[in-house]
């Protein structure tokens, strides 16, 4: 199964334990196959780098390379109209799009309140482990 995993959900399964790790290492394992574009793994580096400071025990840049070398990267064109309240949001639907993801694992609001957006379901961490990983 494909799937596209939100900053948020990436950045919680870093750093934490919980659902968010388990999807990760689900995508580490192979059970699950990550699609990620350039904007979105802009993103994850801005946002991951900067989490890390505040965490000098974690080699967060080790953990991204190591998840990045088993994902499928895309070229996700811009939306032709914005789907979020958040435009900036909407990578995640396009990046889906262009990957052949069916699900978007996230627990942002602005994402959840599209869910079902060209046929892709937008499910919190959680109800992904509990609906595709057991």
């Amino acid at each position: 199964m494909r799937l596209v995993v939100d900053t948020n959900v990436l950045i919680s399964g870093a750093f934490f334990s919980g659902p968010s790790s388990r999807i990760l290492d689900a995508c580490l394992e192979g059970k699950c196959q990550l699609v990620l574009s350039p904007a979105i793994l802009d993103e994850y580096v801005r946002v991951g780098e900067e989490f890390a400071k505040e965490r000098s025990s974690a080699d967060f840049t080790s953990f991204l390379e190591f998840l990045v070398s088993t994902a499928i990267l895309v070229k996700a064109p811009t939306l032709e109209q914005s789907i979020c309240d958040d435009p900036d949001d909407d990578k995640f639907f396009a990046c889906a799009l262009a990957g052949g993801a069916h699900v978007i694992a996230s627990g942002d609001k602005h994402l959840l309140s599209v869910s079902g957006y060209a046929g892709i379901a937008v499910v919190r961490p959680r109800a992904f482990e509990d609906k595709y990983l057991k």
